[in-house]
């Protein structure tokens, strides 16, 4: 069955004109990359290439050695570890700009300052809810499951599946597979299947993939887990919630590296009859919240109203300025008038 989409680029043709020549191009994606962000973005960067293009991958900061794997990777500038000027250069010059699996510049940091102000077309690729609508073109759909199933969706509305290699398939594999919690989240449909299938036609590795992203922790990381399932994970069965607070120190004694905490928080939600789980940690920087939901619970509005963040109904993050002490009153104390929601069925 051919596949079909319900939201396709409305301006397809202006689109391909613009990208009909050799361009200079830059693909940008959020802080802290995930597995969908890095795939989404090597993925496309590999299927640019092949279209003549210059392409350079740029991340805000860096992300976990479990998604370092990924074909492109060496390539990848991070703009805290290389110079700020040669992000800025590349940005400045570029003639097209894309922005994937992030809805507003504010998620880029220093970069999103940068963006604005460019000349380049900018170009949207991305899932996530109430989009700022800052680009030229929008490959937008709040309901797909990963923007790496986006990026798929606009390859093959450009009719360049053909283009679609083994080590492409396994970044774009990656990004859906881990955005749907390994096909078992509510966002995992039919289409997804019949991209992830069309992926491994084309030379994905679904065996490799999750091995090296589920399955290749460190030392440390299992002794981070086995510590906060024992001590932290606290349980609040009035609500349904379940939360984790963890300390810079803990962190630091753990020698927690960036994605350790990540998938963290689902452990919460795996008890039985809970239906909101949040893990709080100390960055020093600031407090970042990762929230997840189970049913209509939306802790896209939870992050919205009050921790400056936002994302999916039932998977969403967010910030303070606060203590993590600060944070975990302010957190119980918004339970109360959530209680009602929690509860119901």
């Amino acid at each position: 069955m051919p596949l079909a989409f319900e939201k396709p680029m409305q301006n397809l043709k202006a689109f391909k004109d613009q990208l009909s020549q050799p361009r200079k191009v830059v693909i940008l994606t959020h802080f802290k990359p995930d597995a969908d962000a890095l795939g989404s973005s090597l993925g496309l960067a590999r299927y640019l290439k092949k279209k003549g293009h210059a392409v350079t991958v740029i991340t805000p900061s860096d992300y976990p050695d479990f998604i370092a794997w990924m074909p492109g990777n060496e390539e990848v500038v991070i703009f805290q570890k290389d110079k700020p000027e040669r992000c800025a250069k590349l940005v400045a010059e570029a003639e097209v700009i894309f922005c994937l699996d992030f809805s507003s510049l504010n998620r880029i940091n220093e970069l999103g300052g940068m963006v604005r102000e460019a000349g380049a077309k900018k170009v949207l690729i991305d899932h996530h809810l109430e989009p700022e609508h800052f680009a030229d073109f929008e490959q937008w759909d709040g309901t797909a499951a990963s923007t790496a199933e986006l990026v798929y969706q606009l390859i093959v509305e450009l009719d360049d599946q053909a283009l679609v290699d083994g080590p492409m398939a396994d970044c774009l594999y990656a990004g859906i597979m881990t955005d749907t919690g390994g096909f078992r989240h509510s966002n995992t449909n039919h289409k997804v299947f019949q991209i992830a299938s069309d992926l491994v036609a084309r030379g994905a590795n679904p065996y490799k993939v999750s091995k090296l992203i589920y399955e290749t922790n460190s030392l440390e990381r299992l002794r981070l887990m086995g510590y906060v399932l024992w001590e932290k994970l606290q349980v609040l069965p009035e609500y349904k919630t379940a939360y984790i607070a963890l300390t810079a120190d803990e962190l630091k004694r753990f020698g927690s590296q960036t994605g350790d905490t990540e998938g963290l928080v689902n452990f919460g939600l795996s008890i039985k009859g809970i239906k909101l789980s949040v893990i709080i940690s100390d960055r020093r920087e600031n407090i970042k919240l990762s929230l997840r939901s189970l049913g209509d619970f939306s802790v896209n509005e939870m992050a919205r109203a009050h921790f400056q963040g936002g994302g999916h109904r039932n998977a969403a993050g967010g910030q303070t300025n606060l203590t993590l002490e600060q944070t975990v009153k302010k957190f119980l104390d918004l339970l109360p008038q959530y209680k009602d929601q929690l509860l119901a069925d």
